[in-house]
């Protein structure tokens, strides 16, 4: 598993109450919402990293 960095983010307190909230519907940590959410943008806009060949097998 990737090493995860600690990062601290500033976000206006109507969109933090909305991603606690969604979070909370899917069960899931606000911190696993906001990760969830980038990694959904990432994947779309087709930017997401590519894996090495002995990740991708499952190795």
């Amino acid at each position: 598993m990737a090493k995860k960095k600690p990062f601290a983010l500033r976000l206006n307190q109507e969109i933090l109450e909305a991603i606690e909230k969604w979070a909370a519907d899917e069960f899931r940590s606000t911190n696993g919402q906001i990760e969830w959410v980038i990694h959904q943008a990432l994947k779309e806009a087709n930017r997401l990293p590519k894996k090495p060949k002995n990740e991708e097998k499952g190795n």
